[in-house]
């Protein structure tokens, strides 16, 4: 195999394996399965491609290859419980959709909306039945395309971990009977909440990444990007879809501007904003205008967005309307109350009315147990201890942020500025 074939094999996978596993998913109504049939389809292009060349339509050659694959299986699945008029009815099903030749197979795919299909497999695989961790490693293995070293090394734990989340959370789903379909009206909202939770996390996880060695990981900012928007395309009509792809949008357009040549960590006001991506700006602003069009009350993930949206359309640091983003944080917490929130609030407010007006909030999330392991808590104490002179305790409160996180970047840049606060004085 030339390595250009292998290549164009990878991407073609990696773009269509989960339109194709969602296509075999809609026949075997399980993913587990699903996913063995269209793991069967790229071994077969794996042996087919070097020799016959990539089609010209390779994902409707694959396509046709897992529906041929998944008629097989249920032919033998029946033969074996002798279960002749279930047989029937199978291929009565599959028949329906069988074409003459490839390109008329994507086509078929299309015609019975091979978005929806799509739909499902997200809303299967954020399902609430499996755990966090699960519903993370189940949508990137599936909806992602990414392997089980790729996922393993982005979250810093090891193959075997991620192997063994993604077996059982297919496990799980079959032993739960959890339907491969789009969730009912009633109870829409509460799922799709899940499916947006996943793909935040996913995002955060790149954005700001909790362990090891980087500041960041864009690739899994990439993969929540894509998802957030393959999710605006299936759902259009929801205000917080748009608000989460506008939210992740706006920062994922600071990503080269977050460190420096060294890799070192660059806070936001310090931050180059020629470097800021205006393309990915242009279409978070776009995003949120989307959102805001819909009508009703901006949900948590839009109220976010709006927040970046100040601070993109911020020239420089000093022209950031900080009066705005405090309104929109009281917006924040009384529709999402948390610590979290009010602490970042916290910092609004001191940027917006002084560091004393800031540190008065602080001091009330001192003792809040949601914050006691939060590296950011004694992070946020720093800086409005520096502002306000109090160079000794600043210091400490820097030392004690980073003695709490696991990331190694953010570790030396709270040490280092502890160190700075030698520099100011004794006080």
């Amino acid at each position: 195999m030339t390595n250009a074939t292998h290549h164009a094999i990878e991407a073609v996978w990696r773009i269509e394996s989960a339109r194709v596993v969602a296509y075999a998913a809609r026949f075997v109504r399980d993913i587990g399965v699903a996913e063995e049939l269209a793991q069967d389809a790229l071994v077969a292009a794996l042996e087919h491609w070097p020799r016959e060349g990539v089609p010209d339509n390779p994902g409707a050659w694959l396509m046709a290859t897992v529906k041929h694959r998944a008629l097989d299986k249920l032919k033998l699945d029946a033969l074996h419980a002798r279960k002749h008029e279930a047989l029937g009815r199978d291929m009565d099903a599959l028949e329906a959709h069988v074409v003459p030749d490839f390109v008329d197979a994507l086509d078929a795919a299309r015609a019975d909306d091979i978005g929806d299909d799509l739909l499902r497999l997200v809303f299967t695989a954020c399902h609430p039945v499996l755990s966090t961790d699960a519903r993370v490693a189940l949508t990137l293995r599936l909806l992602g395309g990414l392997t089980t070293y790729e996922i393993a090394r982005a979250f810093l734990v090891s193959e075997p971990t991620i192997a063994q989340r993604i077996v059982r959370a297919k496990r799980t789903l079959s032993a739960a009977k959890v339907p491969f379909e789009v969730p009912r009206a009633d109870e829409r909202a509460t799922r799709l909440a899940s499916v947006l939770e996943v793909v935040y996390l996913i995002f955060n996880e790149g954005y700001a990444a909790t362990a090891g060695d980087d500041w960041m990981r864009p690739t899994l900012c990439d993969e929540a990007l894509r998802l957030g928007r393959i999710l605006a395309e299936l759902v259009r009509d929801e205000s917080e879809v748009h608000g989460l792809v506008a939210l992740m949008e706006l920062q994922a357009s600071r990503i080269h501007a977050r460190t420096d040549l060294q890799g070192r960590p660059v806070l936001l006001a310090d931050q180059d904003r020629s470097r800021w991506d205006p393309l990915l700006i242009r279409r978070g602003l776009a995003a949120l205008a989307r959102a805001e069009s819909l009508g009703g009350t901006l949900g948590p993930y839009a109220l976010q967005a709006a927040l970046a949206a100040c601070h993109a359309r911020a020239v420089t640091t000093a022209d950031t309307d900080w009066a705005q983003i405090v309104a929109l944080y009281d917006a924040l917490v009384q529709i999402s109350p948390s610590p979290v929130v009010e602490l970042n609030r916290a910092v609004a407010v001191g940027m917006a009315f002084g560091p004393e007006a800031g540190f008065a909030i602080v001091e009330t999330l001192s003792d809040n147990p949601a914050l006691a392991h939060y590296h950011w808590l004694p992070s946020v104490r720093g800086d409005l201890l520096a502002k306000l002179g109090r160079w000794r305790d600043a210091r400490a409160e820097f030392e004690r942020a980073a003695a709490m996180t696991q990331n190694a970047r953010e570790r030396e840049l709270l040490l280092a500025r502890a160190n700075e606060m030698d520099a100011q004085g004794p006080a």
